[in-house]
């Protein structure tokens, strides 16, 4: 049977067989950060989705276009219509221009980023960088009707759309009990509705983030931004629009309304979400206070942390669950994903080790498509890792002396490493950090590790037991677990 990537849908609520909108190509919108405090683990979870699907994409031989914006005016506390711009707030806390706030802490994510593997987009657009197309994407839904100018802000109207089109289709939400149950916020009376969500906001006199056009001195809605940046970027109809299933609605139900608004059809072919990470059941964010920042995590300096972890364990324990399922953290959770991620290195490592033999008594042929089988559908990475630790059995048997790998079947192991956990899974080999992704990797590690314990086998020979033991112990306390066997020794790094 012919293989081919199955994506969810959340539009369609199934999986889909992908088939981009032009051959041989892919437009990808992923909702960035809104860049006002360091990035958490709900951050890092939809950059590594969507990074698993960019390499992935890649890999496959499609080029992608893929844009992931940056937040950095308009969104407001509470993700609401209402109250203080976030990075403003915290310019006016820290006393900084508002973009010293957003550069900082872009900064700061970038370098999340790069600690985590996480590949760059090929484009990274500021909101605050397209005002001038927010403008003229808002005069467009003026003029097709389903927007209305009030007191120097524009409003879209969301009776009205959902009157011609179904607004909540991509969330599920029934508008009739969305207008029986939105609150009066204080400053709605500007709205003809409560449901009713800002394309434009007049800046009040304190406001510090604004800009001139024909309704006011104001700022762009949050959701607009994406519609523009996206359409700018990626044309009228693009492939894929991802992001945290939080954002579902009302961000991403308010993209489709203006966008459909806008051009007269929607542009987004399949929408992909991934489900939250959780702290004891509850969703972790900023604005419920519980989250963890990435630095916290690779320092180990939060208070309900047991110990740090490293980027590379943090990215593993993301991708042992599917992304669309939840994924609550504890430190058990994530001490067991470091072991598992330490077995799975230890058994690359042995790979370059192994001594090819004439004949084989292990099976790898099936091990690729089954890899491949898995990212098909729906990017299940969990089972890839599983396959995964499969080689890793295998490679171990082979290196236990109770089974035996030829040549090729070594060099399809190493293949399969390459492809799946180096590539596509984008885990780190280099345990030192140093960037390198192949067997040569630990190659100095290794020769430094190798000269001790030659020294020590040749105290032992010569009965110098101090300095046998000084080495052994010295190497145990810094990390290693050194294990004498009948040709010499063996060492491994401690789980």
């Amino acid at each position: 049977m012919e293989n081919y990537l199955s994506l969810y849908n959340s539009l369609s609520r199934r999986k889909e067989r992908f088939v981009p909108i032009h051959e041989g190509r892919v437009g990808m919108y992923v909702c960035g950060p809104t860049v006002y405090g360091d990035g958490h683990l709900g951050h890092a979870r939809p950059a590594i989705t969507f990074d698993i699907l960019y390499r992935y994409l890649n890999h496959l031989g499609y080029k992608v276009r893929y844009v992931r914006n940056i937040t950095d005016v308009g969104h407001l506390e509470h993700d609401a219509d209402e109250g203080e711009d976030k990075i403003a707030k915290k310019a006016r806390l820290e006393q900084l221009e508002p973009m010293e706030v957003v550069q900082h802490y872009l900064n700061r994510y970038h370098k999340a980023m790069d600690d985590l593997n996480v590949l760059p987009p090929s484009i990274e657009p500021h909101a605050s960088g397209h005002i001038i197309e927010q403008i003229e994407y808002i005069k467009k839904i003026l003029d097709s009707g389903y927007a209305y100018i009030s007191e120097g802000s524009v409003y879209f109207d969301v009776p009205k759309y959902n009157r011609d089109h179904h607004y909540g289709k991509l969330s599920g939400r029934n508008i009739d009990e969305l207008l029986a149950t939105t609150r009066a916020l204080d400053g709605q009376q500007e709205k003809h509705n409560p449901a009713d969500f800002a394309l434009w906001k007049k800046a009040a006199p304190e406001h510090i983030m604004h800009w001139p056009s024909p309704w006011s001195e104001g700022f762009p809605g949050w959701h607009l931004e994406c519609s523009t940046m996206g359409e700018k970027y990626l044309g009228e109809t693009f492939d894929i629009h991802g992001g945290g299933m939080d954002l579902m609605f009302p961000h991403h139900e308010c993209e489709i309304a203006q966008s459909v608004a806008h051009n007269g059809k929607e542009t987004v072919h399949y929408w992909m979400h991934n489900n939250m990470i959780t702290i004891n059941g509850q969703k972790m964010g900023k604005s419920l206070g519980n989250f963890i920042t990435l630095d916290e995590f690779f320092t180990g300096s939060h208070p309900s942390l047991e110990q740090p972890y490293s980027p590379m364990t943090i990215r593993f324990f993301i991708l042992q669950a599917q992304y669309r399922s939840t994924l609550d953290f504890s430190n058990e959770a994530l001490q067991a994903s470091e072991k598992a991620l330490n077995r799975m290195l230890e058994g690359w490592r042995r790979l370059y080790e192994l001594t090819p033999s004439e004949t084989s008594t292990i099976d790898v042929k099936d091990l690729r498509a089954k890899c491949y089988e898995a990212m098909d559908d729906d990017l299940n990475t969990p089972i890839v890792i599983a396959h995964l630790f499969e080689a890793c059995r295998l490679i171990n048997q082979v290196n236990d002396g109770k089974a035996t790998a030829t040549a090729d079947d070594i060099k399809e192991l190493k293949e399969l490493f390459d492809i799946f956990l180096i590539n596509i899974l984008g885990i780190r080999t280099d345990i030192l950090g140093n960037g390198a992704s192949s067997g040569e990797a630990l190659k100095p590690f290794e020769d430094a590790v190798g000269l001790l314990l030659d020294i020590r086998a040749k105290a032992k020979a010569s009965k110098d037991w101090a300095t046998s033991d000084l080495i052994r112990n010295r190497l145990s306390e810094i990390g290693f677990d050194i294990k004498d066997t009948k040709d010499g020794y063996e060492w491994s790094l401690k789980k």
